[in-house]
C-alpha cells in the first residue's frame, strides 16, 4: 500500500489594528493568505490473522499514539511500548492496529495529519467505520483526548494512559463513546490529578468512563495498562450506534 501523502490547506486572516487616536491609519484591513502544510507520518500497519481470507465486511482499527520518548526517532522505537510492543512480542489482536510515530521530538502530535493518515488506511483497507478505537500513552494519551474533542464522532471507544486531560475537554467529547482512563498515583512526570479531576467530570456529566487508577506506580503506567487482556476485549465490543 503507497503511504499517503498528508496535505494540509487553511485560511489564514491577516489584520491591522492600531489603537485609537492614530488617524492616519487607524482602518482595520481585511486580507486573506492561502497557505498549504505537507506533514510525513511513518507508521506500522498491523493486519489481523485471516484478514485476507476473511469474508468479515469489516474490521475493527485501533489507532495507538506513543509518548514523547518514541519521538523523532527511528519507527523501530515504537514497538518499545504498548500495542506495537505486543505485537513483537507475538500477541494477535482481532482488528487492525495503526501506529504512526510523531516525527519531533519536542513538538506535540499534529493530530491534523493523524486524522489524515488515519482516514487515507481506513478508506483503502476493510475497516468498518463505526468499529474505530483510540488509544494513546503520555503526550499520546494527551493527543487522544485532544482527537476525541476536534472528531468527536470518529471513535467508537477510547482508552487512555496517564495523559494530560484539561478538564474543557469533557464538554466536547461524544457521550456515546465509552472511555478507560489509566494513571499511577506515583506519576512524576503528568500528576495523576489530570486523570483523577477529568474522571471525576466525565462521571458528573454521565459519561460511561471506567478509571484504573495504580497504587505505587510512576509514570510508566502503560506497562501494565496495555497488558491488561481486558482492555482488548473491551475495545472490540465497542461499536457506534
Amino acid at each position: 500500500m503507497k503511504k499517503p501523502q498528508i496535505l494540509f490547506k487553511a485560511v489564514v486572516l491577516t489584520g491591522l489594528f492600531l489603537l485609537e487616536g492614530c488617524s492616519a491609519q487607524s482602518q482595520l484591513i481585511e486580507d486573506e493568505l492561502q497557505t498549504v502544510t505537507t506533514e510525513s507520518l511513518k507508521y506500522y500497519l498491523y493486519y489481523p490473522e485471516g484478514y485476507e481470507s476473511s469474508n468479515d465486511k469489516g474490521f475493527g482499527l485501533l489507532l495507538f499514539l506513543h509518548g514523547g520518548g518514541e519521538s523523532g526517532a527511528e519507527l523501530e522505537e515504537i514497538k518499545k511500548n504498548g500495542p506495537p510492543k505486543l505485537l513483537v512480542e507475538g500477541k494477535q489482536f482481532p482488528f487492525l492496529v495503526l501506529a504512526p510515530q510523531n516525527p519531533y521530538r519536542r513538538k506535540w502530535w499534529n493530530t491534523e495529519a493523524i486524522i489524515k493518515l488515519l482516514d487515507s488506511v481506513v478508506e483503502t483497507n476493510n475497516v468498518d467505520k463505526k468499529r474505530i478505537y483510540l488509544t494513546g500513552l503520555s503526550r499520546g494519551a494527551s493527543a487522544s483526548w485532544e482527537l476525541a474533542t476536534q472528531y468527536p464522532k470518529k471513535f467508537a471507544a477510547m482508552a487512555v494512559v496517564c495523559g494530560m486531560a484539561p478538564l474543557p475537554y469533557a464538554h466536547w467529547i461524544n457521550k456515546k463513546m465509552p472511555i478507560w482512563v489509566f494513571h499511577g498515583d506515583r506519576d512524576e512526570v503528568i500528576s495523576v490529578e489530570e486523570s483523577d479531576k477529568m474522571v471525576a467530570k466525565l462521571k458528573e456529566m454521565n459519561y460511561d468512563v471506567r478509571y484504573t487508577r495504580y497504587q505505587d506506580v510512576g509514570h510508566n503506567s502503560w506497562s501494565r495498562a496495555y497488558t491488561t487482556e481486558e482492555l482488548y476485549e473491551w475495545l472490540a465490543e465497542q461499536k457506534q450506534k
